[in-house]
């Protein structure tokens, strides 16, 4: 079945870098679009950035441009989110989802979802 698992999530001072990963199994990976989503407490779960891993194309929530870079390994049925500068209002749980769409559909309904992984950036 699909399984998606987050890992990297951490501590980091702002300004500061971590890279997420997300490990998938039970589907081909290049048939699929990956997100990456977060929630904050007492917030929606926003989506941060997608890749629909075949053609390589991405979308990148406004607050994150920039800053924020997602990546597949086909070969390794991996997706890794990149984040530098981070800041204060990018503490959130971070969350890898799958579903087969386009990558610009980057909303929270997407069908799979790993059990996501705290970021907490300091001020």
């Amino acid at each position: 079945q699909v399984q998606l698992v987050e890992s990297g999530g951490g501590l980091v001072q702002h300004g500061g870098s971590l890279r997420l990963s997300c490990a998938a199994s039970g589907f081909p990976l290049d048939t699929y679009s990956i997100g990456w989503f977060r929630q904050a407490p007492g917030k929606e779960r926003e989506g941060v950035s997608c890749i629909m891993v075949r053609l390589g194309s991405t979308y990148y929530a406004d607050s994150v441009k920039g800053r924020f870079t997602i990546s597949a390994d086909n070969a390794k049925n991996m997706v890794y989110l990149q984040m530098n500068d981070l800041q204060p209002e990018d503490t959130a749980v971070y969350y890898c989802a799958a579903d087969r769409r386009s990558y610009y559909l980057c909303t929270p309904d997407y069908n799979y979802w790993g059990q996501g992984i705290q970021v907490t950036v300091s001020s």
